[in-house]
């Protein structure tokens, strides 16, 4: 007896338009897995309208409510999905989220050059739109744009499903980016600082609740968060949990119509039990919500004479970085018709913690009819899904 893995991943196609397509996910179960399983809806650029997680300690059941589109491919998200299921011929035993494991394969990075004869300012998403449609991963871009108006970019990519020629040694060194930020970028952007609280315990701009119970569940703590909706709000969840080694027991997520979100999470520790300690509950409940107040960092600063944007998200302890940020970006910068003169991604160790860091210097005479407010406005609002 056991279950097909054609039954490990199921999904039921919306019966009607506007109505959510259905993931169900049925394996044995790993502390972090809710998480691997948002960031691949995350990638795929689907929603989360609606969650309901449950598990016994070795096998679980996950079902999520999600808003779909018309080309999104789900045979392929089906595939995926299935890739970061535990083995489901056997649940001897719970795979914990362990650090010595949760390094993923390093894979090969390959350069790829793209040369162009003419400037078009949507250039660069409409290329980065095909490399995400092929399940390519930018690590690095570098632009470049000639006097008579001609285009190389050279992007710096990772692949896991076709055979291209590997970059060699000394590009992969150069696709690594700079390792200096100003201080003054790493003091405000890295803040782990929350804006003080109103009465009630909620913050003014962005209301957030997160609150510990120990008292409904003898064998779990409650954690509830109540917040506004946006883009990879489960993920940044879930992320959150894994890196502390947590796993969820059994959870519950709605999004309401008017932008809000009911989060019900019964969790316990790595030992199978509760957390009781008053210092870890204060830890967690801090950390969530920091990562679910700003869980990117969006900033429009001077670099010379120049302007430049400046986007950050905190990488998983696994390593893994945010899907789709470059995406967004691009996308947001081609709404507001403004060229991209060169990008620079890298990864820096900021506050004790890992960040991926995008760094776009903008087209001179683009970035100065357009305010540097409605540029930081327009990005935050498109990776936050508010736009």
């Amino acid at each position: 007896m056991g279950i097909l893995r054609e039954d490990v991943v199921v999904i039921s196609p919306a019966e009607k338009a506007g109505d959510p397509t259905v993931i169900s996910v049925n394996c044995p179960d790993k502390t972090g897995l809710g998480c691997d399983l948002c960031r691949i809806v995350l990638h795929f650029g689907l929603s989360i309208a609606r969650g309901d997680f449950s598990t016994d300690g070795k096998w679980c059941y996950i079902v999520l409510w999600v808003d779909g589109k018309t080309n999104t491919r789900w045979d392929l998200l089906e595939k995926r999905l299935l890739e970061v299921c535990p083995s489901y011929f056997s649940t001897s035993g719970i795979d914990y989220y362990r650090p010595a494991n949760q390094q993923p394969k390093r894979l090969d990075v390959y350069l790829l050059k793209f040369w162009c004869s003419c400037v078009r300012k949507e250039l660069l998403h409409d290329i980065t739109l095909v490399l995400f449609d092929l399940e390519l991963t930018i690590k690095r871009v570098k632009v470049s744009t000639t006097p008579d108006g001609k285009v190389m970019d050279l992007f710096f990519i990772t692949d896991t499903s076709c055979e291209i020629e590997s970059a060699g040694e000394e590009i992969t060194a150069c696709s690594q980016g700079t390792s200096f930020l100003p201080s003054a970028i790493t003091e405000d952007m890295f803040s782990l600082e929350l804006p003080a609280p109103h009465p009630g315990g909620l913050l003014a701009s962005d209301p957030i609740s997160v609150t510990v119970d120990n008292s409904l569940s003898p064998s779990h703590t409650l954690i509830q968060i109540l917040c506004q909706d946006h883009k990879g709000l489960i993920y940044d969840t879930m992320r959150t949990l894994k890196d502390y080694n947590i796993q969820v027991s059994y959870g519950r997520f709605f999004a309401n119509r008017r932008g809000g979100c009911e989060l019900d999470l019964f969790i316990v520790q790595a030992d199978g039990k509760k957390i009781i300690d008053r210092n870890k509950q204060n830890a967690l409940c801090s950390r969530l919500r920091m990562e679910l107040f700003r869980p990117l960092r969006v900033a429009v600063v001077s670099r010379g004479p120049d302007t430049e944007l400046l986007v950050a998200n905190p990488v998983e302890l696994s390593g893994r970085g945010r899907p789709l940020v470059f995406h967004d970006i691009t996308l947001a910068l081609k709404n507001l018709n403004i060229q991209i003169f060169s990008v620079e991604i890298g990864r820096h160790m900021i506050c004790d913690r890992e960040w991926e860091v995008y760094r776009i210097l903008l087209d001179e005479g683009d970035s100065h009819h357009v305010s540097r407010n409605m540029i930081e406005e327009g990005v935050r609002k498109l990776l936050m899904g508010w736009e």
